[in-house]
C-alpha cells in the first residue's frame, strides 16, 4: 500500500519525470519489436510500421497508463485551474471586480461568525466535556411575575452540592472588580473568586506552580492563596518563575501566590480575563462572616457537570428538587417566605454560556441580527457576481459552441466553468480573510474579551467557516452561469454572430437584479431605523450633563476611620478637586447612576398608601453644589444649599416623575414625607428637579429623591462617599490628573479611582451604536453592489440591443426617446426592488422593533428616503449606458452581422 501511495504521489508531484520514463519505456519496447521484424527480413521502415500497428497507437497507451495512475482527476483539475487563471489574467478588470465583491461579502460573514461563535457557541477555553457542563438557573414566581436568576447565595451552592445526584462536579464562581497591588500602583482589575472544584472542569495544567486545593477552600475562611491569570503574570511580573511564594494585595487582604493559570484560561467568566483567581471562601469571609449560614447574599454563579449517564432533563429535575428543598431550608430562617410550591420554585441546567440564556441580552440579539444582515450582503454579492458571470458566459457562447462542435462534452465544459468559479471564490475568500483579519478587529474588540479577540488566521473554527462559505459561494455564483453557458443549440450559437441573444434571454439576470435591489432596500431601511434609534438614544436627556462629569471614589483598604475622620477625608477630597486647574465644581454624593444606588424603599406620605406599588424609589444625597455640578435642572423651588446642615429643618428634593406620581395635579412644594421608617421625622419638599435615569435607558421614568448629605449622614451614618467633578473640557483628559492629586490624601493602603461618567453609559448604548454602524455599512455596501449590478444589466442590454437601437434611430427615434427608454428600464427595476424590499422590511420589522429605542418600524420618512435614494442610484447607474446608446451609429448597427 505504501508503494502504491508513493507511486501516486510521484505521478502527482513529479509528472514530468514520469512522462520521460514512460516515453523511454515505450521507445524501448517499440525498438525491440522493430528489431524482431527486421530479423525476419523486413526493411526498417516497414518493420517500424508493423511494430506500431502491433502496439495499437502510442497515444492510446500513454492515456491508458496515465489513467492507471489514479490521479487523472487531479491532473484535469490542475489543467482547468491553469486555463481559468490564464483567462482571468487576460481580463484583470473583471477578475478584480469579482474578487473584491466576493471578498467583501465573505469577509463580513467571517468577521461576524467569529463574534457570534464566541458569544453563543464556543465553550470556555480548555473546558473538558463542554456538552455536559451547565450553568444553573433558578425560576420562581414573585409578585405575579416569573423570575429567572443565575446568582446564588453560597449556602444555596452548598445545598445544590449536597442534595443533587445527577452531577459529578459542582462549582461556584464569580468575577469582581477589586484593587490589585499596593499603594499608588493599585489598580482595579477583574478578580475571580472560585471554588477549588472549578479547576476540575478543565483540561488545563497550571503554567507554573499549582491550583489551590479543596482544603484551602473550606468554610468558614479559606486560605489566603492566589493563582495568577496568565496575562497578568506576563504584564506585571514579566513571566518570571520566582513569583511563587510572593505576596499580592488583592482587595482588603494579602494573598500568597501558589500558581499561574495556563494561557487562555478564564474559567467560566464572559468578562475580561481575571488577573487573579482566589478561593471563594477566602474572598467571602472577608466580606461577610456569616455568608455560609444564610441566604441573604446572592452573589455568584453555579456551574455543574452532568454524569455521563444523566440527561439534561434528568439533571434539571434533580436541580428543581434540590432547589425546592433548599427553599424550604431558607424558610426555616425566614418564616415569612412563601413555600416553594406556592412560588413554583424550580431550577434548570442551562448552557454554560450566559449569552445563550435563559434571557438573551440585547448585545447578543443585535449581533445575531447583524450576522443575518452580513449573510444578506453575501447573497447580494453572489447575485452581483452571478450576473457578471452570466454576461461573460453569453459573450463566450460562440467559443463554447465551437468547443462542443469539436467534440468536448458538456459535462467537461461544465466542470471547467465551475473550476473558474471556484478559483474566483477562492481568491475572494483570501481577500475576505484579509478583510476579516484587519477590518473586523474593531468589531471583535468591541464585543469580545481581549483574549478572545484572536486573529482570524489562527482560529481553526473561523477558517473552517470561511472555507465552507467560500465553497458555497463558488456553487451559488458559478452553477447557474455555467449551465446557462453550455445549454442551447450549437448551430444557432455558431451562426449568431455578435448578437448573442435577445433580451428575453436575460430573465435570470433581471431576477438577480431584483433580488439585489429588494434586499438593498431591506438593509437600508434597517440602517435608517437603527440610525434614528441611535439618535434617539443620544438625544435622551439623562437628567445630568454626561460629557464633562468624572466620578471619584475613595477605596478604603485595611483602615478604620472614625465618623469625623471619614467626613474630614470627604471634605478634603472636594477641596483638592476644586483647587485642581480646569475643575469647575465638585460635590459629594452617596451613589453614582448606572454604577451604584441607595434604596430606602418607598416614602411614607400622609394620605397616600401603598406607594411601593408605584415602582422603585432611589435615594441620592449630595452637598450644596450637587445639582450645579451634575447640570441637573431645577424645575421648581430650590436645590440643596449650605444652610441644609445636620441640625437644620429636614428637607428633601424630588424629581418630576415622583412628584406627579404621588401628588398628581398638585404642587409638591411644601408637601411632607418620611424616608426609611414612618417613625422618622417629616421632611419638607423644597424643590422639584428634572427626571434622572440611573438604572436603565429604557422603560418608565425613575423615581429619585435627594437629601442634603449632612442630614443623610446624621441620620443614616458615615461612609466613604463618592465625589462628582465637573471639568471644563473632556472628562477623559482629567482622570489621571485627579487621581494623582487625590491619591496622597488616602490613608494606608487605600486608593482613589477617577472614572468618566461617559464610560458608564456608553456600554448601555453599545447595541444601538453597533446596530446603526453595521446596518449603515452593510446597507451602503449592498447599495453599491446593487448599483453595479444594475449598471451591468443595463449596459449588457444596450450592447445586446445595438441592432434594435440602430433601427429605431434610423426610423426617426429621438435621442431623448432612447435615453428615456434605457433609463426607464433601470428605474423600473429599482421601483420593483423598492416595492418588494419594503414589503419584506415590514414583515421582518416585528422582530427588529424590540431592539430599537423609541423608534417605530413603520416610519414613512425612512421608507421614502430609501426609495428616493435607490431611485437616484438607479438613475445614475443607467445614465451612462443610456448615453452610450445615443451614440450608436445606425449605419454601423444595421451592417453588424
Amino acid at each position: 500500500m505504501l508503494s502504491d501511495l508513493r507511486f501516486r504521489l510521484r505521478a502527482l508531484f513529479d509528472r514530468s519525470r514520469m512522462e520521460r520514463e514512460l516515453d523511454d519505456e515505450l521507445r524501448f519496447h517499440l525498438e525491440r519489436e522493430t528489431e524482431k521484424h527486421m530479423r525476419a527480413g523486413l526493411p526498417h521502415a516497414e518493420a517500424e510500421r508493423l511494430a506500431q500497428v502491433t502496439f495499437g497507437g502510442m497515444s492510446r497507451i500513454k492515456d491508458d497508463t496515465r489513467d492507471s495512475r489514479g490521479v487523472i482527476g487531479i491532473e484535469v483539475f490542475q489543467q482547468d485551474l491553469r486555463y481559468a487563471w490564464r483567462g482571468l489574467r487576460s481580463r484583470p478588470g473583471f477578475a478584480i471586480a469579482v474578487v473584491l465583491t466576493l471578498g467583501l461579502g465573505i469577509g463580513a460573514n467571517t468577521a461576524m461568525f467569529g463574534i457570534v461563535d464566541r458569544l453563543l457557541f464556543r465553550p470556555p477555553a480548555h473546558l473538558s466535556t463542554p456538552d455536559r457542563v451547565h450553568r444553573v438557573f433558578a425560576r420562581y414566581v414573585w409578585d405575579g411575575k416569573e423570575r429567572a436568576e443565575g446568582s446564588f447565595a453560597y449556602t444555596r451552592f452548598l445545598d445544590f452540592s449536597r442534595l443533587t445526584r445527577s452531577f459529578d462536579r459542582i462549582a461556584a464562581a464569580t468575577t469582581r472588580r477589586l484593587p490589585v497591588g499596593s499603594g499608588a500602583e493599585a489598580r482595579e482589575m477583574n478578580v475571580a473568586p472560585v471554588s477549588a472544584t472549578l479547576f476540575d472542569f478543565f483540561d488545563a495544567r497550571p503554567a507554573l506552580g499549582r491550583y489551590f486545593a479543596p482544603d484551602e477552600d473550606r468554610t468558614p475562611a479559606g486560605a489566603p492563596v492566589a493563582v495568577l491569570g496568565y496575562g497578568f503574570w506576563q504584564s506585571r511580573y514579566g513571566g518570571r518563575a520566582d513569583v511563587l511564594g510572593k505576596s499580592l494585595h488583592v482587595g482588603d487582604a494579602v494573598y500568597t501566590i501558589v500558581g499561574v493559570a495556563p494561557e487562555g484560561f478564564v474559567g467560566v467568566t464572559e468578562e475580561a480575563a481575571p488577573a487573579v483567581f482566589l478561593p471563594i471562601t477566602a474572598f467571602a469571609s472577608s466580606r461577610n462572616r456569616t455568608y455560609f449560614q444564610n441566604y441573604s447574599w446572592t452573589w455568584h454563579d453555579v456551574v455543574a457537570r452532568r454524569k455521563p449517564d444523566a440527561s439534561v432533563a434528568e439533571a434539571s429535575r434533580d436541580l428543581s428538587a434540590a432547589f425546592a428543598q433548599s427553599w424550604e431550608l431558607e424558610r426555616q430562617l425566614e418564616p415569612s417566605l412563601p413555600s416553594a410550591a406556592k412560588v413554583n420554585a424550580r431550577a434548570e441546567a442551562m448552557p454554560v454560556l450566559q449569552s445563550r440564556g435563559p434571557e438573551v441580552g440585547r448585545d447578543a440579539k443585535v449581533v445575531t441580527w447583524v450576522m443575518g444582515v452580513a449573510f444578506i450582503v453575501l447573497l447580494v454579492a453572489c447575485a452581483n457576481v452571478a450576473n457578471l458571470l452570466l454576461a461573460r458566459a453569453v459573450s463566450r457562447r460562440r467559443e463554447i459552441a465551437l468547443r462542443l462542435a469539436l467534440g468536448v462534452t458538456r459535462r467537461r465544459l461544465l466542470q471547467q466553468l465551475l473550476t473558474e468559479s471556484l478559483l474566483l471564490a477562492a481568491l475572494g475568500g483570501i481577500a475576505g480573510l484579509a478583510a476579516a483579519q484587519w477590518g473586523g478587529q474593531a468589531l471583535r474588540a468591541l464585543f469580545l474579551r481581549t483574549e478572545d479577540a484572536s486573529a482570524v488566521m489562527t482560529d481553526g473554527r473561523t477558517l473552517a467557516f470561511a472555507a465552507l462559505i467560500t465553497l458555497a459561494v463558488a456553487l451559488l455564483t458559478g452553477l447557474a452561469p455555467a449551465i446557462h453557458g453550455i445549454r442551447g443549440d450549437v448551430a444557432d450559437s455558431l451562426k449568431s454572430g455578435r448578437r448573442e441573444g435577445t433580451y428575453r434571454r436575460s430573465r435570470l439576470r433581471s431576477s438577480l437584479l431584483l433580488f439585489q435591489s429588494a434586499f438593498s432596500v431591506v438593509l437600508l431601511i434597517g440602517a435608517g431605523l437603527f440610525v434614528r434609534s441611535l439618535a434617539n438614544v443620544r438625544a435622551l436627556r439623562l437628567g445630568y450633563d454626561l460629557e464633562p462629569l468624572v466620578y471619584v471614589e475613595a477605596k478604603p483598604r485595611g483602615v478604620n476611620l472614625s465618623v469625623a475622620q471619614a467626613n474630614a477625608l470627604a471634605e478634603r477630597i472636594i477641596e483638592v478637586a476644586e483647587a485642581t486647574p480646569g475643575i469647575r465644581s465638585a460635590s459629594l454624593a452617596i451613589s453614582v447612576p448606572f454604577y451604584s444606588s441607595e434604596g430606602r424603599g418607598a416614602p411614607f406620605v400622609p394620605g397616600r398608601d401603598s406607594l411601593h406599588k408605584l415602582g422603585r424609589f432611589t435615594l441620592q444625597a449630595g452637598s450644596a453644589k450637587y445639582f450645579q455640578t451634575l447640570g441637573t435642572r431645577i424645575m421648581r423651588g430650590r436645590g440643596i444649599s449650605d444652610a441644609d446642615h445636620a441640625t437644620s429643618a429636614p428637607v428633601i428634593v424630588i424629581n418630576e416623575a415622583m412628584a406627579n406620581a404621588i401628588w398628581p395635579g398638585e404642587d409638591a412644594l411644601g408637601k411632607q414625607m418620611r424616608i426609611g421608617s414612618d417613625t422618622n421625622p417629616y421632611m419638607t419638599v423644597v424643590g422639584v428637579v428634572e427626571n434622572m435615569r440611573g438604572r436603565q435607558l429604557t422603560g418608565d421614568a425613575e423615581f429619585w429623591y435627594y437629601l442634603p448629605i449632612k442630614q443623610y449622614l446624621a441620620r443614616f451614618g458615615s461612609l466613604y462617599p463618592y465625589a462628582f467633578v465637573r471639568v471644563s473640557g473632556r472628562a477623559e483628559d482629567y482622570v489621571e490628573t485627579l487621581r494623582r492629586r487625590l491619591q496622597p490624601l488616602m490613608p494606608g493602603e487605600s486608593y482613589v479611582s477617577a472614572v468618566p461618567m461617559r464610560s458608564l453609559v456608553s456600554p448601555r448604548q453599545r447595541s444601538w451604536e453597533f446596530g446603526a454602524t453595521m446596518f449603515v455599512a452593510f446597507g451602503a455596501l449592498a447599495l453599491v453592489l446593487a448599483a453595479i449590478g444594475l449598471y451591468s444589466v443595463i449596459a449588457y442590454a444596450v450592447a445586446q440591443r445595438t441592432h434594435e437601437l440602430g433601427v429605431r434611430i434610423a426610423l426617426g427615434a429621438g435621442l431623448a426617446d432612447v435615453i428615456r427608454m434605457i433609463v426607464g428600464q433601470g428605474v423600473a427595476f429599482a421601483a420593483a426592488g423598492v416595492a418588494i424590499g419594503s414589503v419584506i422590511a415590514l414583515w421582518a420589522g416585528k422582530w427588529v422593533e424590540p431592539l430599537l429605542f423609541s423608534q417605530k418600524v413603520r416610519d414613512p420618512l425612512i421608507y421614502l428616503a430609501v426609495a428616493v435614494a435607490l431611485l437616484i442610484v438607479a438613475l445614475v447607474a443607467t445614465l451612462r449606458p443610456a448615453l452610450r446608446a445615443t451614440r450608436v451609429d445606425p449605419t454601423v448597427a444595421l451592417r453588424a452581422d
